[in-house]
């Protein structure tokens, strides 16, 4: 007893930088690096030189490499007082959208900044994880599952899911969302809630049908036909999987991709990134980029299971959960196996906004791996 109090009055002096940098999980910085570097020689290969792609991606990786270390050095407790200030900064920035943003590509998603194109989207379900870790992170069993507890984080979950959708970015709309309920299960609430609302969204989906774009409801037939439209809606996952299937089990070599070479397979720097591994590095290649992002995934969830406390666990198990679901929806994607919606592919695909809100929320990450330490306590 007395020297608990003797450590609450004359509490140790706070860790050094460069402790705090010995206690970073570094094999993780390790793994996140080898994934940025895929992408490098990815886009080398789409670009068929180190310009007009890869260079800007080595330099944005620098860049979000210094946050991600800056980040993690950074006390957890912050972050849980700044979550929902963070919130409500990434909803008015998602307003912002809706009123002066950047149009392109038949879609408003971006915020011009001195040259630097930023999308709110990619930050508002980092600021989301914090702010549903936050709210739930006393929450006990019969708290957690009553519709009162309940309902403000819901509304806080589809009000930028919402606003993503009205860009129209409906493939980051569905990701905020599902992250939204993972970060409800992880919190405890019971799983015959999911069942409902999961009923209640499938009465739901001919309205959300009607209010789709018409390019958006292209898409989904283009999904169920491609081959009703090849030179039109269906071109691109037709030549997607045309890309996939050429590089057999080795592939056709790095810079030696016909489809991505002859420009015959569009976006193939951004949202069907994958596709030119596949091509250049064949079913070996991709499985091998597979198995990469299948260790951080695992990485994320062992940091988030060993977390200090409830808010650091559910902060790793959103972030971990919200990268998984990217990676998931640009595979699937580029295979044919779900609609055609826009995601990239993180640290590999070409763009900045995703890189830097990638890094960001792995500095979290390693931020919840620090703060696990007994010396240095993440204290609700």
């Amino acid at each position: 007893m007395s020297g608990l109090l003797e450590r609450r009055l004359y509490p140790p002096p706070p860790p050094g930088l460069f402790q705090r940098l010995a206690r970073l999980n570094w094999l993780f910085v390790i793994q996140v690096s080898l994934l940025a570097a895929v992408g490098y020689v990815a886009l080398y290969a789409a670009g068929g030189g180190p310009q007009p792609y890869a260079n800007r991606h080595a330099l944005r990786f620098g860049l979000g490499f210094a946050v991600m270390i800056a980040t993690a050095l950074t006390d957890l407790r912050l972050w849980r007082r700044l979550a929902w200030p963070l919130y409500g900064s990434g909803v008015a920035l998602l307003l912002a959208v809706a009123r002066f943003g950047h149009v392109g590509k038949g879609a408003q998603r971006w915020l011009e900044l001195g040259g630097f194109q930023l999308q709110p989207s990619e930050l508002m379900k980092i600021f989301l994880v914090l702010a549903l870790a936050s709210w739930f992170r006393r929450a006990g069993e019969a708290r957690v599952n009553h519709p009162l507890f309940l309902l403000p984080p819901a509304l806080a979950t589809l009000l930028p899911a919402y606003l993503i959708f009205k860009e129209p970015n409906l493939g980051n709309a569905v990701i905020t969302t599902l992250l939204g309920a993972a970060l409800f299960f992880a919190a405890g609430v019971r799983w015959w809630k999911f069942a409902l609302l999961a009923l209640a969204l499938l009465a739901a989906a001919p309205l959300v049908y009607h209010h789709l774009h018409d390019y958006q409801r292209a898409r989904i037939m283009t999904f169920l036909h491609p081959e009703s439209d090849p030179l039109g809606a269906g071109y691109n996952i037709i030549q997607s999987k045309i890309a996939l299937g050429s590089g057999g089990l080795w592939g056709q070599g790095f810079l030696h991709g016909s489809q991505s070479r002859l420009n015959f397979l569009p976006e193939k720097q951004t949202d069907f990134i994958f596709t030119v591994i596949g091509e250049s590095f064949g079913f070996a290649g991709a499985v091998g980029v597979l198995a990469l992002i299948a260790s951080i995934v695992v990485a994320g969830l062992f940091i988030a299971l060993d977390a200090a406390t409830p808010f650091a666990r559910l902060v790793g198990l959103g972030l971990t959960t919200n990268f998984f679901f990217y990676v998931a929806a640009n595979v699937a994607m580029v295979m044919g196996a779900i609609p055609v919606g826009g995601v990239p592919l993180p640290l590999v695909s070409h763009g900045g906004s995703a890189m830097l809100t990638t890094l960001f929320a792995f500095g979290l990450l390693l931020a919840v791996h620090r703060d696990r330490s007994p010396e240095e306590p993440a204290e609700e």
